[in-house]
């Protein structure tokens, strides 16, 4: 081991300029670890300081809303925002609304894209090859442009000012980029396993329910954070297919402290701090998938 780094370090030594420097070694110098780590620190600031900035407004009085200081917090905070928000307005009401649609397109997004997936990567049918060039095609429009046939179609169902109808639209949109995320983590995934649940009696749904989706977890985790935050931040579907104010969501609601002369910032700024709360909570609960889920997904396709 100690004659690898040695060699390591030599054939490092060799290298010139800027490659030297950045090539990995176990034998990092200082000076290395910490060019590496300035970079990162800079990198999460210059991430971190935009938000910090929406937290700094949302405190700041409301005749300091518009202030160019560059201070992050103001001199004298308040709640004031936060409060309106939440007592004043319907706001939780609002989350509620988009949780319900959020964990819905999630849950049908799921359950219409793994089997899709799941035949897509296992078995050889008439028309695959133009299904998956046709499902990645119309990945590429977007949802506002399939607006008015979504709505067609939303209101022949009689769907219009329902949950249904907006969980549906989100779901359809969003299913083309599932069944690719989950056919390339399938394709990773040996057949082999396949075969021997289909010796020990399995049938195909059995081995896919009980062999195959236990697997998948990585790749379902990064399908559904896709499908939930499609369906948490979309606003002009919701805008037409909701017109009843009890069932608006956090968007259209937030939308409303627009004026045509006058904009609350700090109501603004307060909504955007709540409800980034809840897609930190999925986010966190889900981030031990997402990296190998994005890794390892979209190997192949």
């Amino acid at each position: 081991m100690g004659r690898s780094v040695t060699h390591a370090a030599v054939a490092t030594a060799r290298t010139p300029g800027l490659r030297r420097y950045f090539t990995a070694t176990r034998g990092d110098s200082p000076a290395k670890r910490l060019g590496i780590h300035l970079i990162l620190i800079l990198s999460c600031a210059v991430s971190v300081y935009p938000f910090l900035r929406v937290i700094g407004t949302s405190l700041r009085p409301g005749n300091l809303a518009l202030s160019t200081s560059l201070a992050i917090l103001p001199a004298e905070p308040t709640w004031q925002h936060y409060a309106d928000m939440l007592l004043k307005e319907p706001f939780l009401l609002w989350l509620w609304n988009s949780l319900w649609i959020a964990f819905g397109t999630t849950l049908i997004g799921l359950v219409l894209a793994a089997p899709a997936a799941y035949a897509f990567s296992r078995w050889e049918f008439p028309g695959r090859r133009p299904g998956l060039v046709f499902l990645l095609a119309t990945n590429m429009i977007p949802a506002g442009m399939l607006l008015i046939p979504i709505y067609i179609v939303v209101v022949r169902l009689g769907l219009l000012n329902s949950y249904v109808g907006v969980v549906l639209a989100y779901a359809v949109t969003a299913l083309p980029f599932s069944i690719w995320v989950l056919k390339g983590w399938f394709d990773t995934v040996p057949y082999e396993l396949d075969q021997a649940a289909r010796i020990d009696g399995a049938s195909d749904l059995v081995a896919f329910w009980r062999v195959i989706l236990p697997l998948s977890l990585p790749a379902l985790a990064v399908s559904g954070l896709f499908n939930f935050m499609t369906a948490w931040n979309e606003y002009i579907v919701a805008r037409v297919i909701v017109q009843q104010p009890d069932l608006f969501t956090w968007t259209i609601g937030v939308q409303r402290l627009q004026g045509a002369f006058n904009t609350q910032w700090g109501a603004f700024s307060a909504a955007s701090v709540l409800v980034s709360i809840p897609v930190m909570i999925v986010f966190f609960y889900s981030s031990r998938w997402l990296v190998s889920g994005l890794t390892l997904g979209s190997v192949k396709g």
